[in-house]
């Protein structure tokens, strides 16, 4: 499955990029996120719970930069495991792009889930993929943005 979309955030490339690279704003603003220790240049190390439809799982995972040039774009990619719920892996291009009144982040994110949570089908899957990309990213720009976490 994969999803695109742009979002304009009222913040210079720097600063955008800043928090895209920050352990504690990509915990606030990942949806379920307990944990998130780690750097740009390891890696990060993740303990996220969510439920999809009726599956409730706590996925323990690694997500790494790939593709990185600096103040402009990156690949983020991941895998977790949950479990009996199974496992959910992607990733996602980011690209920054300054314009007047801030910057344009634009992604384009590609994901798969296998075990009980496969067994939900498209549709499931799909939605609760828009919503946590939706939450992640309107997060995302109110913390950049200086308007606390929705």
């Amino acid at each position: 499955m994969e999803l695109t979309g742009t979002r304009m955030i009222a913040a210079d490339v720097d600063t955008v990029w800043a928090h895209l690279n920050d352990a504690e704003t990509l915990k606030a603003c990942i949806p379920g996120c307990q944990e998130l220790t780690g750097s740009p240049e390891e890696g990060f190390s993740a303990v996220v719970t969510q439920k999809v439809g009726p599956v409730k799982a706590t996925f323990k995972g690694e997500v790494q930069l790939e593709n990185v040039v600096p103040g402009k774009s990156y690949t983020i990619s991941g895998e977790g495991k949950g479990g009996v719920a199974g496992f959910a892996k992607g990733g996602a291009d980011v690209v920054l792009t300054p314009v007047e009144g801030g910057t344009e982040l634009a992604y384009d994110v590609q994901a798969k889930v296998g075990g009980k949570l496969a067994q939900l089908g498209n549709r499931i899957i799909g939605g609760f993929a828009r919503k946590m990309a939706d939450e992640f990213f309107e997060r995302f720009q109110n913390t950049v943005e200086g308007n606390g976490a929705s």
